[in-house]
């Protein structure tokens, strides 16, 4: 019982940890976009639509391979999650051995290994379905992104497609994939959990320190967005 609890204080301040850093994470992106580094390529995608849109023709070959390069990266992501989710399916299926593996503090107890592949298990299918939407926008966006949106204006039957929703369709592909990638960086605490609640809880704390430096923009010379660019530089997109 002593071990156990452990695992009722350490693992719920780990995850505790991890969740409260990305809802700081989440409030910085929305109120200081331009201090994060997720923010702050979210209005450089932007950008880079607008800059591909104005000449599809020159630019719509770049701008195909670009978000295919993308749509990799996100089948490489699902297909790794959806086999780990697999081989975690057969662990706990598998009823013949120990699978504790050399636990020292914690709970040793079969259910409790069940709960922990369980936890992984809902990682990697998370992760799964967050890389499966992250393609399925990219894969919209690399349709709209050759539309000639500027010969549509003289349609009358035409909706009027714009650079800032094909921008908006490629930044949420980006954030599926991100938050695809952070599913597996959650797992990785939760793998360290089978051999204990103290290596899982300072897994924990050093994966916040190590998201921290990659989250945050430390360079202050950065744009504040999308309206100061367009005053400091008002023909940029006729060069």
């Amino acid at each position: 019982m002593e071990k156990q609890i452990l695992d009722y204080t350490l693992v719920p301040a780990g995850l505790l940890l991890m969740v409260t850093y990305h809802f700081w994470l989440l409030f910085r992106i929305l109120n200081h976009p331009n201090k994060t580094v997720i923010g702050f390529n979210s209005l450089n995608r932007r950008f880079w639509v607008s800059a591909m849109m104005e000449d599809v023709s020159k630019n719509g070959v770049l701008a195909v391979q670009t978000l295919r390069n993308n749509i990799m990266a996100s089948t490489v992501l699902a297909s790794t999650a959806i086999m780990l989710s697999s081989v975690i399916a057969v662990l706990m299926t598998g009823k013949n051995g120990d699978r504790s593996f050399g636990v020292v503090f914690g709970d040793k107890s079969p259910m409790g290994i069940s709960i922990k592949y369980f936890a992984i298990l809902v990682c990697f299918l998370l992760s799964f379905l967050l890389n499966v939407q992250s393609i399925r926008y990219y894969s919209l966006a690399s349709i709209l992104i050759n539309v000639p949106f500027k010969k549509m204006y003289h349609s009358p039957h035409s909706h009027h497609l714009t650079a800032e929703y094909v921008g908006t369709t490629v930044n949420k592909g980006s954030y599926f994939w991100s938050l695809g990638l952070r599913a597996f960086y959650f797992s990785f605490p939760l793998f360290l959990w089978i051999f204990g609640p103290i290596p899982m809880f300072l897994s924990c704390l050093v994966m916040v320190l190590m998201l921290y430096f990659v989250d945050v923009a430390f360079e202050s010379s950065w744009p504040i967005g999308p309206s100061e660019l367009e005053e400091n530089h008002p023909h940029s997109s006729e060069v």
